[in-house]
């Protein structure tokens, strides 16, 4: 895991916020929403898993988009819809509150995209280095 922001050996980046779990969720959302983009749903698993009697550290996926931006990649590598909308994991790791998703040079590579489709991915390192910072 890189605690500096850049993307791990599995292509997975993961950054450090100093807010709680929940607050950097309402941030993520409330920022998406400011940038025009939509959040299509919230996943928080340790509610799930809570509500069924098991423990899980606080874990909750936020799945947004734009079909102007991940459109045109669906339509270049149809497969790129098992990754799309973009998905940001929110986690606890004890004191510690992690925002980790996949990096978009995997994504491009992982789908043969052309250097400006998979510039429509890497706007995900600056919503997420604003929410990191506690502004939109």
């Amino acid at each position: 895991m890189d605690d500096q922001g850049g993307s791990g050996a599995d292509g997975v980046t993961t950054k450090v916020s100093p807010r709680s779990v929940a607050e950097t969720v309402g941030l993520l959302s409330d920022t998406v929403t400011a940038k025009g983009m939509k959040v299509f749903a919230v996943v928080d698993h340790s509610a799930e898993a809570r509500s069924h009697g098991l423990e899980l550290r606080d874990t909750v996926v936020v799945i947004f988009g734009s079909p102007e931006a991940g459109t045109p990649v669906m339509v270049s590598a149809p497969l790129a819809a098992l990754d799309l909308p973009l998905k940001v994991l929110i986690w606890a790791d004890g004191d510690r509150t992690n925002v980790s998703y996949t990096a978009p040079a995997a994504l491009a590579a992982r789908y043969r995209l052309t250097d400006e489709l998979g510039a429509r991915l890497a706007g995900i390192d600056a919503l997420t280095d604003a929410v990191i910072a506690g502004s939109r």
